[in-house]
């Protein structure tokens, strides 16, 4: 049996680099789940991207997903809690998980 049930993504009334974030149903602990970052594995397959003045966590997923959407995947896999940082700033190599390998590990 899933664990996980109800993907959908969060409704927003004007443009915002949240939207899609998804959610999901935690049928065992009876809530919703948001963007289900913290449960994504860091034991993931990932590949070092060394960081250019002009990445942004949504060009990046684009580049390495086809979706800007899956921003937050790479936000969460090197712990970046502002999705607008200049990631220049604060980072030389960035990892980003290879996506055919991204495994959830059990909500604690």
């Amino acid at each position: 049996m899933e664990k996980y049930t109800n993907k959908n993504y969060a409704k927003y009334d004007y443009t915002c680099r949240y939207t899609g974030v998804p959610y999901y149903y935690d049928t065992v602990n009876q809530k919703e789940v948001y963007g289900i970052g913290e449960q994504l594995s860091k034991d993931t397959a990932w590949v070092a991207h060394k960081v250019k003045p002009e990445d942004t966590l949504d060009a990046l997923a684009l580049n390495y997903y086809n979706n800007p959407t899956f921003w937050w995947i790479i936000a969460y896999f090197n712990n970046i809690s502002d999705p607008f940082i200049n990631l220049i700033d604060k980072f030389k190599i960035l990892r980003i998980p290879s996506i055919s390998s991204i495994e959830f590990k059990n909500p604690r």
